[in-house]
C-alpha cells in the first residue's frame, strides 16, 4: 500500500494579492493599493487596484501579475475581463480580483471611493 499525497492547500487570498501587488511594482504600475473589501463584499476579499499611463503598460502589468501569481502561488485567474481593449482589465482570481487601469479610465470610475470604507492593507514596495 502507498501512501497517497495530499493536494497542497490553496494559498490564502492575502498571498495571492501581494503576489499581485508586488509584480504590479515590479513592472512600473502606478499607484498601487489593496483593499481589503471581503467585509464589504462577502465574495471577495481583496481588491488589487493600479493604473499604468498607456495600453501597452497595461498589457504588460496584466501579463507580468499573471505570470508572478502563477509562480508564486500556482493559481490562475478564473476570468479576465478587458484584455482585448486594455483600459481597464479584471484578473478574476476568486477571493481577489486585480483592476488595472489605464490611468485616466481609472480617474472616470473612482473605484477607490466606491470602496473608501475597505482598510487598504500595507505592503512592500520592491520586494519580490
Amino acid at each position: 500500500m502507498t501512501d497517497a499525497i495530499p493536494p497542497a492547500a490553496p494559498p490564502d487570498a492575502l498571498t495571492v494579492a501581494l503576489a499581485a501587488a508586488r509584480a504590479a511594482d515590479a513592472k512600473q504600475g502606478r499607484d498601487i493599493t489593496v483593499l481589503d473589501v471581503g467585509e464589504i463584499l462577502s465574495i471577495v476579499a481583496y481588491f488589487v487596484v493600479l493604473e499604468a499611463p498607456n495600453r501597452r503598460l497595461v498589457r504588460t502589468l496584466v501579463d507580468e501579475i499573471e505570470n508572478a501569481v502563477k509562480a508564486d502561488t500556482g493559481q490562475t485567474p478564473v476570468r479576465t475581463e478587458g484584455a482585448r481593449e486594455q483600459q481597464w482589465v479584471l484578473l478574476d482570481y476568486g477571493d481577489v480580483v486585480v483592476h488595472v487601469f489605464l490611468d485616466e479610465i481609472r480617474r472616470f470610475y473612482e473605484i477607490e471611493r466606491l470602496y473608501r470604507d475597505a482598510p487598504t492593507v500595507a505592503w512592500e514596495t520592491g520586494a519580490a
